[in-house]
């Protein structure tokens, strides 16, 4: 066994230890791969419990690991086999112990993968029950070396159905020299079942300042010079992986060709934009200035930021912001003592915290356009200019302060006025009115019925009797499509429109004597005649809007917001007289 493999408490080999050859160079991620708790970082509550269960001998038949990648579910799973099987450098152990001794055989072949009695399962790729089945038939037997048989299964999460099913009864009431360990990335897949049956563990990611650290520690034992701001930027990237970062370190190692490692390597190789350009952009964006703001956009990627981590770092740095305003003092996306977060500081003061609420909004789903878009730079520059043309506009709240104490300016004609007919001639933003007093519209009146069959005194009772019979487009025609000139019992004029269909007064007349009874004379004449009902509604809509338009306080929001347009008026009066309160029953009736 090489010296990289020698086995130590620690994370991997003593300072100073002779380097691998070429051909037996282990990744970092596996050559410092914890061998027992001691060097197992960020999880102390795991640690803490499984101590204290060892020390007490509480230990459980079925554990359940469960964390996002990197974490160590699959080096923890490892170290309490070889807790559960250690027998000591001399042999004598007859206990499971925290502390395994990493010299003994049992601890050397779990270690390497080749111990018999401690069975490492893949459930991404076997996944039947006839997987299932080989384990349920083993632990009938008793261990042929070792304390306890260990079943590691990872994925856990990925067997199927009947697999989790076929678990159960062995699960529940297992042998007393079998254990299971489980490790999984999506612990609500696991059925419930499952779980009740296993003593749960739930591995935190790592901080980053434990995990920057870790990064020197390991750095200093391969003779790596490297900044600390580039193991911060390592660290950061790796989201609290261990793993993770381990692979960016490794990647960074060889990818520097200097003495020392810098942030700007580390930059460099992951894509990510100077922290300082970056706020610089915010700034400009923030204020308005949207041509400089693109034209610093357009030189980050030219030298090489990813326009998905400059919309991350743009969300960062909002949040960031955000919580210098609500609690001053905190860190973040700056180091403290930075001079990027002194100028972070002082933005902070100049932005308010509605303002900077919105820009998080407006940036996180911007975050998911460029991040979905086929040309990521296009998106970003789109959600950077809605953010510019909307970092400018006064808050709701001070908006409301400013109409109740008169401070609007009066009112100018605009373009945003509904033009006459109804269309909208402004392109601004659309807004709904509650009208304070209601307004008196013409409701339809109900069908008079006779003996003899309904009475119609206007078209609009035709058209909603068509509707109820189910002549819906007779009914839609009827509204849009004729200009009424006379009606009266049996006698019906009209104009049609230019769009009415050919048989539109055959087929009302056929339809009137079907449900009245009697002959209809439906008759079309050329010039003349009313609005249609549609143009009707329309113009009585048109005088409502006009009518709050006049009213004070909506002036103001207009004058305010330049380009808006009223799309609806709403009566509060009109529809809480609709509101039926049920009245108490009398105990007279």
């Amino acid at each position: 066994m090489d010296d990289s493999e020698t086995p130590s408490l620690g994370l991997g080999p003593a300072p100073g230890a002779p380097a691998a050859a070429t051909g037996d160079y282990k990744v970092l991620a596996r050559k410092y791969r914890p061998s027992d708790f001691t060097g197992l970082i960020g999880q102390e509550a795991l640690v803490r419990t499984l101590s204290n269960a060892f020390a007490t001998g509480r230990i459980a038949h079925a554990f359940m690991l469960t964390g996002v990648r990197g974490v160590g579910k699959t080096t923890t799973a490892r170290i309490i086999a070889r807790a559960l099987n250690c027998i000591g450098p001399d042999g004598k152990r007859t206990e499971p112990t925290i502390h395994p001794c990493g010299e003994c055989e049992p601890c050397r072949a779990i270690a390497e993968s080749r111990h018999v009695d401690v069975q490492e399962m893949d459930a991404a790729s076997r996944t039947g029950i006839d997987d299932v089945r080989e384990i349920i038939e083993g632990v009938r037997y008793a261990p042929a070396s070792a304390r306890y048989k260990v079943y590691i299964i990872d994925e856990v999460h990925m067997l199927s159905k009947q697999a989790f099913n076929g678990l159960l009864k062995t699960l529940e009431e297992p042998p007393p020299h079998v254990k299971f360990v489980f490790a999984t990335t999506e612990i609500r897949k696991v059925p419930v079942t499952v779980l009740s049956r296993c003593q749960r563990f739930d591995l935190r990611r790592v901080e980053t300042a434990e995990l920057v650290k870790h990064l020197a520690n390991i750095a200093g034992q391969e003779g790596v010079r490297i900044e600390d701001p580039a193991l911060a930027l390592v660290a950061r990237a790796a989201e609290g992986s261990v793993r993770d970062s381990l692979s960016l370190l490794d990647q960074a190692i060889a990818h520097g060709t200097e003495e020392v490692i810098t942030a700007d390597v580390i930059r460099g190789m992951l894509g990510l934009a100077d922290r300082g350009r970056v706020l610089d952009l915010y700034e400009k964006v923030m204020g308005g200035e949207i041509a400089v703001a693109l034209t610093s956009l357009g030189e980050l990627y030219d030298r090489g930021a990813d326009p998905l981590a400059v919309m991350q770092d743009l969300l960062e740095i909002t949040h960031f912001l955000t919580r210098i305003k609500v609690a001053p003092g905190a860190e973040g996306f700056f180091d403290g003592a930075s001079s990027e977060a002194k100028r972070a500081a002082e933005m902070a003061a100049k932005l308010t915290v509605p303002s900077l609420t919105r820009a998080w909004t407006m940036l996180l789903k911007g975050l998911f356009e460029v991040r979905d878009a086929a040309r990521p730079m296009q998106a970003l520059e789109m959600a950077l200019i809605r953010l510019a043309y909307a970092a400018d506009l006064p808050p709701a709240d001070k908006l409301v302060r400013d109409l109740m104490d008169g401070n609007a300016a009066p009112r100018t004609p605009a373009p945003h006025a509904p033009a006459p007919g109804g269309a909208p001639s402004g392109n601004g933003p659309r807004m709904a009115v509650t009208n304070e007093r209601p307004v008196a519209m013409a409701a339809p009146q109900p069908v008079a019925v006779t003996g003899e069959g309904p009475v119609f005194r206007s078209l609009e009772e035709i058209a909603a009797f068509a509707n109820e019979r189910g002549a819906r487009l007779l009914k839609v025609n009827i509204e849009n499509d004729m200009h009424l000139v006379r009606l009266e019992p049996g006698i019906l004029e009209f104009r049609p429109s230019e769009r009415a269909p050919r048989t539109l007064a055959a087929d009302l007349s056929q339809k009137l004597k079907d449900w009245t009874g009697q002959r209809w004379a439906v008759t079309v004449v050329r010039d003349g005649g009313a609005l249609t009902i549609a143009q009707q509604k329309q113009a009585a809509k048109q005088a409502r809007v006009e009518r709050v338009l006049q009213q004070p306080l909506v002036r103001a929001v207009m004058d305010r917001f330049p380009g808006a347009e009223i799309v609806a008026v709403r009566d509060v009066v009109s529809e809480a007289a609709e509101i039926e309160v049920p009245m108490p029953e009398s105990d007279d009736d």
